[in-house]
């Protein structure tokens, strides 16, 4: 059954009350990544009994459900102010310190429905912010979708980078400068262009979406 649908857990016995659950395996996917939350480890954490879980939560899935939604009302898009430009760019901002703050949470949003209270306030307030651009509503999803979409790979990149950078042998930069002469656009961006931190960076791309859907609706 779909967990929203679902009459709230009622708590029994000496089992953890939801929040407890939820905010554990939150904090266990944060540290340990996702694939580790489990009911048998979240029990471990909560030192109770797994099939205490299950009398709460009928499965992991339903657990990432309300991890998802958890997540996303810790900080959700300001309302809607008229300015879509402004809007969207708090938008984006928004959804991308979320996905910082929770290296696991970009992955579920791509491929997980958002269906929570907290997920439809986002979807709601992001389809207004919008509005500010254009009143057609297929034009107006067109626009959240892309600047999801930017976002989603601006900060898949920035996470993979610094894993990259933490992990890469030492070898390999001086393997590129003996190559890098047999690729001469490359070789005028690792010599020439500036090199933005992250936050640079992200704003330049996310001013040029922006400017890409303003034009695209003729505003």
């Amino acid at each position: 059954m779909l967990t929203w649908l679902k009459p709230a857990p009622v708590r029994r016995g000496g089992a953890p009350d939801l929040a407890q659950v939820i905010t554990t395996a939150i904090e266990i996917a944060d540290e340990e990544g996702l694939p580790a939350v489990s009911m048998r480890r979240i029990a471990a954490a909560l030192r109770s009994g797994t099939a205490s879980l299950y009398r709460i939560l009928e499965s992991r899935e339903e657990i990432l459900d309300r991890m998802v939604d958890v997540v996303l009302g810790e900080a959700l898009p300001p309302v809607a102010t008229g300015d879509w430009r402004a809007d969207l760019t708090a938008v984006a901002r928004n959804r991308r310190a979320l996905m910082l703050r929770h290296a696991w949470l970009g992955p579920e949003l791509s491929g997980r429905p958002s269906l929570g209270p907290n997920a439809l306030t986002h979807h709601e307030r992001t389809l207004a912010a919008a509005a500010g651009l254009t009143d057609d509503p297929t034009a107006a999803s067109s626009a959240v979708e892309t600047l999801l979409a930017y976002v989603l790979g601006a900060v898949a990149r920035e996470t993979a980078e610094t894993q990259t950078r933490q992990r890469t042998p030492d070898e390999v930069y001086p393997y590129l400068q003996q190559v890098i002469d047999g690729y001469p656009h490359l070789r005028r961006m690792v010599h020439e262009a500036e090199d933005f931190g992250p936050d640079d960076r992200f704003e330049r791309g996310l001013a040029c979406v922006l400017d890409g859907i303003g034009a695209q609706s003729g505003a």
